[in-house]
């Protein structure tokens, strides 16, 4: 079976050591070059649309999804000015990361996220763009108890829940209690009333994929009560101003020494793993599954990679390779098992 999803790189790990200047021409030469990317997954910077368009016809590069961030009661404006950015560099997916506080500086409530999907959602329907919301540290859905009550809300309206799945800001809470303890989890995963490990059956991420929502899957790998990026300093104060990187990202592939701040293990890449096989088997399993677009995201930035000497984009190019290689693995798993089955049934005696 042919690889159905559309797989595209983040555009801020289109770039080898951070901090290296590229031209927007660069960046889309280089995902060309690798040889494993559909298309472009970054939002037009505002003032360089044209620039963006120009090199994704240029090098037959789509710019297909985009992201950007919002604080409800102030960013409404914002919202409709992107999603028209968006459509016109060419994309047709817009993930909506919606901070967790909102303008007037409290918790933002279930009603006002609920709100601001459904402006989302019609603002998209007349620009002729799809959105969605993602699951992202420092966003209301950074507590994954909230989306399932939200998304329920929201299809209940009779308007489909469009999810994007970061598995990542949900595995660097395994196992760590400053993580569980930053959005108020640590009884219920204690309890086992809110279960992380996507080993265990029952997991929040299997339940968010049994509901068949996951639009857009981002690819980015941590670890389990994995190391802080000692080598980069939070400059705002979301987070303990002043705080090392949260540990947000793990290198897919075994950085060079002197490339990385701390020991890496193979083992540790491996809940990452276990995600990604379980969404793309949903999708073979279920037929009406939405997934139509996979992002590998290994990028810069304190809580990721900032200031980490290995290449960002050549570790985005393996995970792009591995997803590739997966899918078709499962595909002739499933085609065997179909076989077994089928010929478990003819020689039953009936």
């Amino acid at each position: 079976m042919k690889f159905p999803f559309s797989l595209g790189c983040n555009g801020r790990g289109v770039v080898h050591i951070e901090g290296t200047p590229m031209t927007v021409d660069e960046q889309f030469r280089l995902i060309k070059s690798a040889g494993v990317y559909d298309h472009f997954d970054r939002m037009p910077q505002p003032g360089e649309e044209r620039a963006y368009l120009d090199a994704a016809n240029r090098h037959g590069v789509p710019i297909r999804t985009g992201l950007w961030w919002y604080t409800a009661g102030q960013d409404e404006a914002l919202l409709e000015r992107n999603l028209r950015i968006s459509k016109e560099g060419g994309a047709e997916f817009h993930d909506i990361m919606l901070h967790i506080k909102h303008a007037r500086g409290t918790v933002v409530t279930d009603d006002e996220i609920v709100a601001f999907y459904e402006l989302a959602h019609e603002l998209g329907e007349r620009i002729g763009i799809e959105i969605g919301f993602e699951n992202h540290i420092y966003m209301w859905s950074e507590d994954p108890r909230r989306i399932e009550p939200i998304a329920t809300r929201i299809n209940a309206l009779g308007i489909p829940f469009k999810f994007v799945l970061d598995h990542s800001h949900v595995l660097i809470k395994i196992d760590n209690e400053e993580e569980q303890d930053i959005i108020g989890i640590r009884r219920d995963v204690a309890t086992g009333a809110l279960l992380l490990d996507p080993y265990e059956d029952g997991n929040v991420i299997e339940r968010w994929t049994a509901m068949n929502m996951i639009h857009w899957l981002q690819v980015r790998p941590v670890s389990p009560n994995g190391p802080k990026n000692r080598w980069a300093i939070k400059n705002n104060n979301s987070y303990d101003g002043g705080a090392w990187g949260r540990p947000c990202q793990y290198p897919f592939v075994k950085p060079e020494p002197g490339q990385w701040h701390s020991p890496w293990h193979a083992y540790r890449v491996e809940p990452c793993k276990e995600v990604v096989r379980q969404v793309l088997r949903h999708h073979l399993r279920t037929p009406g599954s939405p997934l139509r677009y996979i992002t590998t995201d290994m990028i810069d930035m304190a809580d990721y990679g900032e200031n980490a000497k290995y290449s960002l984009f050549d570790q985005n190019v393996a995970i792009a390779t591995w997803i590739r290689k997966t899918w078709d693995e499962l595909v002739a798993q499933e085609a065997t098992s179909l076989d077994h089955s089928a010929n478990t049934q003819k020689r039953t005696p009936q």
